[in-house]
């Protein structure tokens, strides 16, 4: 297991963390699976056992049930964890009972550790964009809550490049505190966080953990073309993530990590978080089993290693088309790139200029 600094922090976390969301299994997350507290005691043990050193809940999971199964297995290894959790999800029919507003942050947070059993959670996260109260508001809870010793970092989960934005220049203007992380969705079958979540994060030093790696169990190998999804599956039972736009090219993308996979002698699973982790600005992977053995087969993924032609060939295969205005950088000949963005415009670079290649022929 490798360790990754944390955005502009300190701190240094597994590019792999143990995922909550099958704990509980209650409140309408019975599809996504039921881990027990025992169980949930055993997931932890193999985590740290392969160097993971950080896990990653929210209030919102079970609607509170992933933390109360959770601080069963927290009880001994509290200090050897990095502990995560979000808040800012509606909790109630109360109109106050949802949002990134003072009032239901500090209450969430107080609930949160209640669950956990815990004095403190590590890392902080607001699950979403609140579109009715002010950056300014949700920052100074954000940091009253850090002098409180109730939480040490704080980072932000699904926002837009530009709400983040928003929110850093805030807390510059006012001199407060900043998120040091985000927490994106980013598959090799969805890869839009590379035109600006990405991009934005490693400009501004802020570290990217990703959830729902393998797509929700889309990229796991269990979905496959021509072939009947088990219900068993939480892609078979009517789960309604991840949102597929062209499942013609989400069955391309797990043939070709399925073909790598064969090659390499691994899994379908483990060949799309081994490609993730060479993605640039990732911190970590969130990884949520079900059972001992899809854990175990997740965990291995940090310990392979895919060819150069192999990333490059699944790159290739699940690149998305380029839009605008990147494209327009290249059809137009700007100079003076930006790094941040670089490694990703080279990618789609690529596209344009084999397509200059076929129209010229």
């Amino acid at each position: 297991m490798k360790y990754r600094k944390l955005g502009h922090s300190g701190l240094m976390i597994s590019e792999l963390t143990l995922g909550t969301v099958p704990f509980g299994g209650k409140a309408g997350f019975e599809k996504t699976g039921n881990v027990d507290a025992k169980q949930a005691r055993r997931f932890l043990d193999i985590a740290l056992e392969h160097g993971v050193n950080a896990v990653d809940t929210a209030d919102l999971y079970s609607h509170g049930g992933a933390e109360e199964v959770l601080s069963d297995a927290l009880a001994v290894h509290r200090d050897k964890l990095i502990l995560t959790s979000k808040a800012r999800s509606p909790m109630s029919d109360d109109p106050n009972d949802s949002g990134a507003s003072r009032f239901h942050l500090i209450k969430s947070c107080e609930n949160s550790l209640r669950r956990l059993k815990t004095d403190h959670i590590d890392l902080y996260q607001i699950h979403n964009w609140d579109g009715v109260t002010s950056p300014e508001e949700t920052l100074r809870a954000l940091e009253d809550l850090v002098k409180s010793g109730k939480i040490r970092y704080f980072g932000t989960s699904n926002y837009t490049a530009w709400q983040m934005m928003k929110t850093l220049g805030c807390a510059e203007v006012n001199q407060l505190m900043k998120p040091v992380s985000q927490q994106i969705y980013y598959t090799p079958e969805s890869r839009e966080a590379e035109y600006e979540l990405l991009p934005m994060a490693i400009d501004q030093n802020i570290g990217t953990l990703i959830w729902g790696p393998m797509g929700e169990g889309l990229l796991t190998g269990t979905v496959r073309r021509g072939q009947k999804t088990p219900a068993t599956s939480r892609q078979g039972n009517g789960w309604p993530e991840p949102y597929v736009h062209d499942m013609e090219h989400a069955w391309d993308v797990i043939d070709v990590l399925s073909a790598v996979a064969e090659e390499a002698n691994a899994t379908t699973a483990q060949v799309c978080l081994a490609w993730l982790l060479t993605r640039p600005g990732i911190s970590s992977l969130i990884i949520g089993s079900r059972t001992e053995a899809h854990l175990q087969e997740d965990l291995a993924a940090a310990s392979l290693t895919l060819s150069p032609a192999q990333l490059a060939r699944i790159e290739q295969a699940t690149r998305p088309a380029p839009q605008y205005p990147y494209w327009h950088r290249f059809t137009s000949g700007m100079d003076r790139i930006d790094p941040a963005e670089q490694p990703f415009l080279d990618e789609y670079r690529q596209t344009l200029d084999n397509r200059t290649d076929l129209d010229q022929k």
